[in-house]
């Protein structure tokens, strides 16, 4: 029989962390970021200190951006593996709810240990509690509970011998996927208790792959079938099930069109016959044509947000049907979809039986002409006093990738720009944050890329608001040694906002700094910035600087930032589709109101 060993609940905690093992031999959980205070210092803090290298710890600058870097290492090793993040009680908690709603909304894996109030009570209110005067239960980490996919308060040691499993459980789970969170009462983490051995064996959790319904496969294939003019929608499911190869095939057999997600993007290569490119409000003219003639919309691994579907109104086909194959039933049957649940790499290879040689009719093949328009966009610009656009900065950046390259970005100008002129080559080579569009996670990100595959090429490209937001983690990058490339455009305020607000009627105010109400107008050297806390880091004044800059990058050590100054205002004038963003009914405006009557037009149109 079994013997116990007697330990804290925090060297429990993080004792059976150490053991719990990915399919790949190597930690699921592959450690904890911390910044330490009271309610995890005395607890977690010698818990942590006392496991060192079997469960390492890493020190963050802040509490949402080191979560931010535990987010982006999940992602990219599409969820094979996560991290854990904790924190003090108070303000270190709630920093980090942010980053939990932007795991939830991207179905992301990532442990969040942040400390609690006393289970106990006795010195209540302690330092930083949020005291409820209806229910003695709440903290702050209540937050935590509308973004977190599984949530647990330990009051008592014990308790973590089903909290944990249930944790693992839902990390490891397609459908279920995404954070969770265990608020760890300060006095728990240091009580003794007697653990049964056998709690500590090592265990590997496999990813499961759902299987499927044979009769919603029946369903699906009938559909496929009847329809003249099918079009598949890829998401960031294809990549989590590593269903990329199995999509271009099911496309090659079966004749039809893929066009892609942010987050499905470079599930095939750009060059790839039947891919057509980006979807929706930042899609192609190509994409967005093939959907809205669609009699049949396939989703492959999609939640279909509103920036792929174009607030619903792309589909424009009145005989158009949904066909959605997802792991997760919520996602499956939005919109009254006909579903299929389950794997996708399974889903498309169970179609591809069931539809045998059938191929659809050949789509009508836009993609030179997309290319032809917005090829140019990406040149460098002739006059060479003008500022460059951000288009510009992507053609200059996609000169210089190599094989191994992974562009990342997150907020801004840049995710829509990417997603219509980025060329993907190499799948992964391509990561989004758009699922929460959330500034500030850039820099953490890019940094979180790197750890988990060590040997890609990661640029970050972000503009000078959401690097004022969110840089300080380049500090750590800096001093773990995690080199990557950082492409700051700084078109001196929210640009892409300002854009959104001229489009909706509004007067340019308070994005960008010319039109906020500062006394002085900042001239900010975000080189000089970036060079203080340890980083390379250089301004270059045009595009072909910039290409200079960029070639330098190989063999760097430490992030390396360049900085270039950017127009504010153009943006690719092809491609993209109506966004429904609510306009005033009522403004003294002329430009509001004839807004708003665009916008009413708009909302006629939606089928």
């Amino acid at each position: 029989m079994s013997g116990t060993v007697r330990l804290t609940a925090a060297q429990a905690m993080v004792r059976w962390l150490s053991v719990q093992m990915a399919e790949d031999g190597a930690r699921f959980i592959a450690g904890a970021w911390a910044i330490f205070g009271h309610g995890n210092v005395a607890g977690l803090g010698e818990a942590l200190h006392g496991i060192g290298d079997d469960f390492p710890t890493w020190r963050g600058q802040n509490e949402q951006t080191m979560a931010h870097a535990a987010i982006a290492y999940a992602k990219q090793l599409q969820r094979r593996h996560a991290m854990m993040v904790t924190s003090s009680i108070g303000p270190g908690a709630t920093n980090m709810v942010t980053a939990a709603a932007l795991a939830h909304v991207n179905r992301l894996p990532v442990l969040f240990v942040p400390g609690d109030v006393f289970a106990g009570r006795g010195p209540d209110p302690v330092l930083q509690q949020i005291e409820d005067f209806t229910d003695g239960t709440v903290s702050a980490n209540d937050c935590f509970r509308p973004v977190s996919r599984y949530f647990d308060r330990i009051t008592r040691p014990e308790q973590l011998l089903t909290a944990l499993p249930r944790a693992l459980r839902v990390m490891t789970d397609p459908a279920d996927c995404g954070p969770v969170t265990l608020a760890f009462c300060q006095d728990v983490q240091a009580e003794a208790y007697d653990w049964p051995e056998a709690f500590f064996t090592p265990r590997i959790w496999r990813i499961r792959r759902p299987s499927l319904d044979q009769g919603e496969i029946w369903r699906a294939g009938s559909l496929i079938r009847a329809a003249q003019r099918p079009v598949i929608v890829a998401g960031g499911g294809v990549h989590f099930s590593g269903a990329c190869d199995d999509l271009a095939r099911f496309a090659e057999a079966h004749g039809i069109p893929v066009v892609e997600t942010q987050a499905g993007k470079s599930a095939l290569h750009w060059e790839h016959p039947w891919n057509f490119g980006p979807v929706g409000v930042t899609g192609a003219e190509c994409a967005n044509r093939l959907c809205a003639e669609a009699d049949l919309v396939i989703g492959v691994g999609t939640r279909f947000q509103d920036f792929t579907t174009g607030s619903w109104a792309l589909f424009k086909n009145p005989g158009c049907q949904l066909l959605s194959i997802n792991v997760a039933a919520y996602d499956a049957l939005k919109h009254g979809a006909e579903a299929v649940q389950g794997d996708a790499a399974l889903a498309l290879a169970a179609l591809g039986a069931d539809l045998r040689d059938h191929k659809a009719p050949p789509p009508l093949d836009l993609r030179d002409d997309w290319f032809a328009r917005v090829d140019p966009l990406t040149l460098p610009p002739a006059n060479a006093n003008s500022l460059p656009t951000d288009q510009q900065v992507i053609g200059a950046v996609q000169r210089t990738v190599h094989n191994d390259t992974v562009v990342m970005s997150a907020a801004g100008t840049m995710p829509g720009e990417l997603h219509k002129l980025w060329k993907s080559t190499r799948t992964g080579d391509y990561h989004m944050e758009y699922g929460y569009s959330c500034m500030g996670y850039e820099v953490a990100g890019a940094m979180g890329i790197k750890l988990a595959e060590p040997a890609r090429d990661v640029i970050c490209m972000l503009g000078d608001g959401s690097y004022m937001m969110a840089n300080s983690e380049l500090a750590t990058a800096v001093m773990m040694g995690v080199p990557f490339t950082v492409v700051l455009t700084d078109n001196r305020g929210y640009g892409c906002i300002n854009r959104l607000q001229m489009g909706t009627g509004g007067a340019e105010f308070n994005n960008l700094y010319a039109h906020a109400r500062v006394e002085n107008q900042p001239q900010i050297d975000f080189a000089a910035h970036a060079s203080a806390m340890g980083a390379e880091a250089v301004k270059v004044a045009s595009i072909a600087e910039l290409e200079s800059a960029l070639a330098a990058r190989a063999g760097k050590t430490r992030p390396y930032v360049i900085v270039i100054d950017t127009d504010p205002y153009p943006s690719t004038p092809h491609g993209g589709h109506w966004w429904d963003v609510a306009v005033p009914e009522v403004s003294p405006r002329a430009d509001v109101r004839a807004a708003r009557e665009n916008y009413e037009t708009k909302l006629k149109d939606r089928p």
